[in-house]
């Protein structure tokens, strides 16, 4: 059973599917009837279309949209409504692109080119030129190239630069002629003639003209062959070959009235009027001429009464467009009046449960908390008591370490003392050994008195000194620094001295001088420490 019900699902998709692309298919075959009635009957067409542009809305197909809007833009362009033309050319653009339909945006660019080029906007007529055919490339669309192709050789041509015209033309010609599109290529021949024309030569401008009027004849086009038949004429007539002229407009004249072209049905008579007076038979030009005449007035008329209609259809759909937002509007205030109250009443269902879930974890966490918080505490005072007693083992080790310091500094402080005095002594006895008249002994001697002497400056010891010494009192010289800082290392050697407390004998002998030069090396030391006459220097350096 459960099989059953899934092949029935999927066939009722395929069948919804076959009938949505049967409605899209049916909706393209409008879309291109519409395109065939906007030439004669645009007013009519613009209606349909705006019918058509509601349900593609309605069904969500934004390629049909954006189908609809260009068509519109188109009708507007053909009725002379440029902004209006822009405006829908500018939304289909933006649906071509968002559904990714890249040669759908190139001939809207197209179309767009020419309106900006009647805007006399010529640089973003080019731009739109441009882009379009960068995608035909891409595309590798040789029907796009070549329409591209020969509008901006149109550009260039009516802008009198007949060169780059003329290059663009054969490129659009190169492109049509590899599709065999006849009707395309009896454009671009139809195109060249002009130019050819513009150019006053008017053999070559024939030439082209034929072949586009044999062009046109087989593909069937009668609308495109009654401009060229008329400017057949209108090549003969400035050549000076005025009845073949009139047999070629007369011609012109009787496409013209078989297919009910009032424009070209004018321009017919008007050329007809222009051959009678070169001709020198004034009735016939006249009468041709006042026929051209009537023939504008009838175009105007209708031109009027068109514009007239396709205004009236415009106020009529901005009516109901205004209409229809309104509707809108008021549905979709509604709509979210509802939603809103919907929204509060679930919000306070919401804020309900939510207080009491919050009250609720409330309760159950300050009384984790609780717990965590008197676990904590004991952690905390356990890892205290810890601490406490590793601080206490630490300060214990470094009292000992600074014992064992001191005691190295007292041991090698007295041992420099006793070395000190052992050599002064034999110094002294070395003094007296030389006062005596033995000659060959008192230069030995003396030798001996200088090595002692440089054992007193240049003492080892001194640098072992000063790093226990930094041991046992950090801040000792920094102190001394704050005071001065420019004193020696004799200063600091004789301060060192005198922070233990040595007895002045002692300072002296480790020093290497007298009782007398130590005095000395006070007061300077005095004077450099900024101290006053008074104050001890003893008692200023224990303060330290």
């Amino acid at each position: 059973m459960r099989y059953f019900f899934n092949f029935f699902f999927l066939f009722f998709l395929f069948c919804v599917q076959v009938i949505s692309g049967q409605a899209q298919e049916n909706d393209r075959a409008e879309l291109a009837y519409t395109q065939r009635l906007s030439k004669q009957f645009p007013d009519s067409a613009f209606l349909l279309l705006k019918e058509m542009y509601s349900q593609s809305i309605a069904k969500k197909d934004r390629l049909g949209t954006g189908i609809c809007l260009q068509q519109m833009g188109q009708i507007c362009y053909y009725l002379g409504n440029f902004p209006q033309a822009l405006d829908f050319h500018g939304q289909a653009d933006k649906l071509f692109r968002e559904e990714g339909n890249h040669e759908r945006v190139a001939a809207n660019l197209n179309d767009m080119g020419i309106l900006y080029y009647y805007n006399r906007q010529i640089p973003l007529a080019r731009r739109q030129y441009d882009e379009a055919l960068s995608i035909y490339e891409q595309a590798g669309n040789s029907g796009g190239l070549a329409e591209t192709y020969g509008k901006i050789g149109h550009l260039y041509e009516k802008q009198q630069r007949y060169d780059s015209a003329f290059y663009f033309q054969r490129l659009a010609l190169q492109q049509y002629s590899r599709i065999s599109h006849k009707q395309g290529m009896a454009k671009i021949y139809e195109n060249m003639g002009s130019i050819f024309e513009d150019l006053e030569q008017y053999d070559s401008s024939s030439y082209y003209f034929r072949n586009s009027l044999q062009l046109y004849e087989q593909a069937g086009e009668e609308v495109g062959s009654i401009e060229v038949v008329n400017n057949l004429g209108d090549i003969l007539r400035k050549t000076g070959h005025y009845r073949e002229a009139i047999i070629q407009t007369r011609k012109a004249l009787a496409l013209s009235e078989k297919t009910n072209d009032l424009y070209e049905k004018g321009a017919a008579y008007r050329d007809l009027g222009k051959a009678y007076n070169l001709l020198g038979q004034n009735d016939s030009a006249y009468h041709y001429l006042e026929l051209s005449r009537r023939a504008t007035i009838d175009i105007y008329s209708k031109e009027n009464n068109r514009q007239t209609a396709f205004l009236s259809v415009l106020f009529d759909i901005d009516k109901k467009n205004d209409e229809i937002v309104s509707l809108e509007n008021a549905r979709n205030i509604t709509f979210i009046i509802t939603i809103a109250v919907i929204i509060v009443v679930i919000l306070l269902v919401v804020l309900g449960w939510v207080i009491i879930s919050r009250q609720r974890l409330k309760i159950r966490t300050e009384r984790l908390t609780s717990e965590q918080d008197r676990h904590i505490y004991k952690t905390q005072r356990e890892l205290m008591q810890a601490e406490l007693e590793n601080r206490q083992l630490q300060e214990d080790k470094l009292v000992r370490e600074l014992e064992v310091k001191r005691k190295g500094l007292t041991s090698s402080t007295l041992h420099v003392i006793q070395k000190n005095q052992l050599l002064e002594d034999l110094r002294d006895r070395l003094a007296l050994l030389v006062k005596d008249d033995k000659r060959d002994q008192k230069k030995q001697l003396q030798q001996l008195i200088q090595l002692i002497n440089l054992n007193f400056n240049h003492d080892q010891y001194w640098n072992e000194f000063r790093e226990t010494f930094g041991q046992v009192h950090q801040q000792f010289f920094d102190n001394l620094k704050t005071y001065n800082e420019e004193l020696t290392g004799n200063d600091l050697r004789l301060l060192s001295l005198i922070k233990l407390n040595l007895a002045s004998g002692d300072i002296a002998t480790l020093l290497g001088i007298s009782q007398d030069s130590l005095r000395v090396s006070r007061y300077r030391l005095k004077k450099k420490l900024s101290l006053e006459t008074g104050e001890s220097l003893t008692a200023f350096v224990q303060s330290l």
